[in-house]
């Protein structure tokens, strides 16, 4: 990563991010979340949403069993 790349926000199927150049092809089960930027804006978005870091399969297992 560096400070001239222009980064976009992408989410899985299991509610993870990751930062990606917006001039490479988004990889398969990724899909952008509409935010763009520097790598700092970016991860500060980031920051921001993604406050539990477990992927959804877990969390719904977890709240199925109570546990």
């Amino acid at each position: 990563m560096d400070e001239n790349t222009r980064y976009q926000v992408l989410r899985n199927d299991e509610e993870q991010y990751s930062l990606w150049p917006v001039d490479i092809e988004v990889p398969a089960s990724w899909q952008p979340v509409g935010k763009e930027g520097t790598e700092a804006e970016c991860s500060a978005y980031v920051d921001e949403v993604w406050t539990d870091m477990r992927p959804k399969s877990l969390r719904e297992r977890m709240e199925n069993t109570g546990a």
